[in-house]
């Protein structure tokens, strides 16, 4: 734990591992508009908080189980943490996009960006393992979402689709964070968090190469570590046709452009990361592409 808790305060030094992550829902507007589920959970001793900076989010405390209740059942709201609901505002699908989800279980990110896009457009989530995908179907159909394909695929064969993207989510798979897995800190090394960069610039790679030109790529990881955020960016800045769009929000700090010494591009800056004793969240970290051109 001190090993970790050192590299955090070599780039953040205020850093502390004090947890307080709070429940969190999204409300599905598509079902039910927000100021009547409100009215409706409140009557059952469930205590709401908005949460300032996504759209539909709500803190919740209640002293029984959020999925427990026939507003869950009838799928007026998804049960999400409150970092997660980000990367899709961030991406702002429209209603006319053609979108891809790289990454698409359990299903959270992929039916906001169906709600975003009122059910229209055209959505393709993707995801390698059959159980990981019933649990997606099973979440898509709760919430009533008709707008979206899914397929048993290895996203770094995304090419093999035979299309273009207008936006593309990657919410990579990552070495996650303290706050929501026990023995984190026993059960991480450094090595770790180099061998999942390796995977994530794999799929990097396969997102841009799917991506129209003036599209947009959101990366995001639960991660808190550069070597999965800011140094994968920063390889994708160099590598392909691409910049970052400036990421304007009300919480979260800019990213990192000199990790442990090492030199980035002071576009970095543009990305945003959770630090969990900051934000009540998560660790979290998001980076916002536009691709220029040809790769």
């Amino acid at each position: 734990m001190n090993q970790f808790i050192k590299r955090y305060r070599q780039i953040c030094p205020d850093f502390s591992e004090v947890q307080a992550i709070h429940h969190a829902i999204r409300v599905n507007t598509l079902k039910i508009t927000e100021k009547n589920l409100v009215e409706r959970l409140n009557k059952k001793r469930i205590t709401l908080e908005k949460i300032p900076f996504v759209k539909h989010g709500y803190f919740a405390k209640a002293r029984f189980s959020l999925a427990s209740v026939p507003e869950y059942l009838q799928g007026y709201y998804y049960i999400q943490e409150a970092a997660s609901q980000v990367p899709a505002e961030i991406l702002d699908p429209k209603p006319t996009d053609t979108v891809l989800d790289m990454c698409a279980a359990p299903g959270s990110k992929l039916t906001h960006l169906a709600q975003l896009m009122q059910n229209k457009g055209c959505i393709i989530g993707l995801d390698i393992e059959d159980k990981r995908l019933e649990a997606v179907r099973n979440n898509v159909a709760r919430l009533g979402m008709t707008n979206i394909l899914l397929y048993k695929k290895d996203a770094k064969q995304a090419l093999d689709l035979g299309m273009k993207f207008d936006k593309i989510l990657l919410d990579a798979p990552c070495s996650g964070n303290y706050c929501t897995e026990r023995n984190w800190f026993k059960r991480r090394k450094v090595k770790d968090f180099e061998n999942r960069a390796i995977l994530q610039k794999q799929l990097l790679k396969a997102g841009v190469s799917v991506l129209k030109p003036r599209g947009e790529l959101v990366y995001s990881t639960c991660s808190l570590e550069p070597e999965e955020n800011e140094v994968v960016v920063d390889w994708a800045l160099k590598k392909y046709n691409l910049k970052l769009a400036k990421i304007n929000l009300s919480v979260g700090d800019s990213g990192i452009t000199n990790p442990f010494g090492k030199r980035l591009s002071s576009e970095i800056k543009n990305c945003i990361r959770f630090w969990p004793h900051k934000t009540g969240t998560q660790g979290f970290f998001i980076a916002k592409f536009v691709f220029k051109g040809t790769a």
